[in-house]
């Protein structure tokens, strides 16, 4: 008899790190449905996509108002499915299903969660400004209520980090082993120079940077703290390179006019642009503190040296000296200091090329092939016992 399955995703995007992990679901799952709160990009042509309610509302243009309404959303969904792999960073997690005739509660669903974070806005508001709002605030004490005992219906969880499963277990009082998400370190480290896939404007750009920069590369968004490796470069007395698109451009290039050494804000750069940028760059630097980090997975797949926050999942990826450095101390200040150390970390010559084809080889268990491995054998080795 055949295993009916279901893939359930917050909202569908364009691009992002949950995206990637949702591609890879699906990748493994090829008979499996979709299950979304709204899909605003197509991703999966042929395959069964389902959207909720919200999705034929104002609401999907508004995710700070339907935070009040997902918790609820996700509730008694249609269809008959012998399991469940959930891709949660909000109340994905949620989710239940009744029979698709008669109404009657579905028994049976083994659910998986796998596990981006839970909800900043509500467990750690710090994090993300959502949590700031007067109306998050009042409405997050219930919320949080809700959300634990909701986590601890009955599911297998899975974390994208240790720091992510750690906040997991303070958050919803429930165990969940790590499983790092996909990276593309294969395709990126396949390329010896990336400047050979340019087209001619992207290499006339590359030309034009200095010779030696910091780069910065992420969404153009807060807390990915690009403002920080603006400052810590100015710190260090080291040329900028920031990469990425997102609603903080303006700022960012305010700040790199400002900037006491040369700034380059470029917008959405192109793959190949980026690993280009990283082999390039004198050091990657990734400063925000962040549930795991892929970019400075990828900056270490094409050979670059990091710098990363040792608060956070980053850290857990790099090793010390051999990679890159960590800064333990939250501050603009640590980050230009590591700036100032990193030839500590080898470069150049027989010793680069030795360590590119180590830091490709140490990478390589955060691949996304490695990651649907592990992901089959996690939902396989349960299916299996049914």
């Amino acid at each position: 008899m055949a295993v009916r399955g279901v893939l359930v995703h917050e909202w569908i995007a364009r691009d992002g790190g949950s995206e990637k992990v949702l591609d890879e679901f699906v990748r493994s799952f090829p008979d499996a449905d979709v299950l979304c709160l709204w899909d605003d990009a197509g991703r999966y042509p042929g395959r069964r996509v389902h959207e909720s309610g919200l999705a034929r509302t104002p609401l999907r243009r508004n995710k700070a108002l339907a935070l009040g309404a997902m918790p609820y959303v996700w509730r008694g969904r249609p269809g008959a499915y012998d399991f469940a792999l959930v891709s949660s960073h909000c109340f994905a997690h949620h989710v239940t299903f009744r029979a698709a005739a008669g109404g009657a509660a579905q028994g049976g669903v083994e659910k998986f969660v796998y596990v981006h974070t839970p909800a900043r806005y509500l467990w750690n508001p710090e994090l993300d400004a959502r949590g700031a709002s007067l109306a998050v605030r009042l409405a997050a004490p219930p919320l949080r209520i809700l959300d634990r005992r909701r986590a601890r219906e009955g599911a297998r969880f899975a974390a994208n980090s240790d720091f992510v499963r750690r906040r997991i277990e303070r958050a919803w009082g429930v165990d969940a082993r790590v499983i790092f998400p996909p990276v593309e370190t294969a395709r990126i480290a396949a390329v010896p120079d990336w400047r050979d896939e340019l087209s001619a404007a992207e290499s006339d750009l590359v030309e034009g940077l200095p010779e030696t920069f910091v780069l910065g590369a992420s969404r153009f968004v807060p807390y990915k703290r690009l403002d920080w490796v603006i400052h810590a470069a100015e710190r260090a007395g080291v040329p900028a390179v920031i990469a990425g698109s997102g609603p903080e451009e303006g700022r960012l290039r305010q700040l790199a006019a400002a900037a006491a050494v040369p700034v380059r804000v470029l917008a959405r750069p192109s793959d190949a642009l980026l690993y280009a940028l990283y082999q390039q760059a004198y050091v990657y630097v990734f400063p925000a503190v962040e549930d795991f980090g892929i970019m400075p997975v990828e900056a270490r797949a094409a050979g670059a040296r990091v710098i990363v926050n040792s608060l956070g999942g980053a850290g857990e990826t790099v090793e010390e000296g051999v990679d890159g450095l960590l800064f333990r101390e939250d501050s603009i200040e640590a980050v230009a200091e590591c700036i100032a150390d990193i030839d500590t970390v080898p470069r150049g010559g027989a010793a680069s090329a030795s360590m590119r084809r180590g830091g490709a080889a140490s990478v390589s268990t955060l691949s996304a092939e490695r990651f649907r491995q592990h992901i089959r054998e996690w939902v396989d080795g349960e299916i299996g016992r049914m």
